[in-house]
């Protein structure tokens, strides 16, 4: 299968602003903690489940199963890259549509940035990517590569508007519990240390 990345399928990028330290937030430590039920919540209905697994080489993955538009899509995200403030997830995905099924690839971003008044902003950009697979699923049912795109871009574009802020708050809540577990760590270990004196 040939991935066709002079083709754009559709694009979007939306942000949400949090209020916690840019230096507190860790992207791919939620991501590949993230728990399914806290997936689901990030964009209800369109999430239905998700996990995490490794490619037979050991490379992270996300597994994400939502519906965009009318499609059913399975997304097998690879991580190309995952540090703290930037993931680069790279999918293969499956789509089942009501017609049939076909394959596109989907490179999602998660950006993380510092803003001013020691908050964080958050970016989730989808871009997707037709497959010789994809344009012969067109061919074979009559439609053209401009049509698809509009209605991906439609689709996906409202699905990313929804999910972004939720995914946001998600992030921000993932790393002030994360910075709530530290602080009682170190007490806890402060007092033991006390205790031993």
């Amino acid at each position: 299968m040939k991935i066709l990345t002079d083709k754009i399928l559709s694009q979007s990028a939306y942000t949400a602003d949090v209020d916690v330290p840019f230096e507190k937030i860790d992207i791919a430590e939620w991501l590949f903690s993230l728990p399914e039920a806290e997936y689901l919540r990030c964009c209800p209905p369109d999430h239905i489940g998700s996990g995490v697994t490794t490619t037979d080489d050991g490379r992270r993955m996300v597994i994400n199963v939502e519906m965009i538009g009318t499609g059913l899509v399975i997304q097998h995200y690879i991580a190309e890259e995952a540090t703290a403030g930037y993931c680069r997830m790279n999918s293969l995905s499956d789509v089942f549509t009501p017609v049939g099924r076909t394959q596109v690839n989907v490179i999602w971003e998660l950006v993380a940035e510092a803003i001013e008044g020691g908050r964080t902003r958050y970016t989730n950009r989808v871009t997707s990517h037709p497959t010789d697979v994809f344009m012969d699923f067109l061919a074979a049912h009559g439609q053209t590569f401009e049509q698809a795109a509009v209605a991906r871009q439609e689709a996906g574009g409202d699905h990313n508007r929804r999910e972004t802020p939720l995914f946001a708050a998600s992030i921000a809540r993932r790393a002030t519990a994360r910075a709530s577990e530290a602080a009682k760590a170190a007490e806890a270990a402060k007092a033991a240390n006390a205790a031993q004196a």
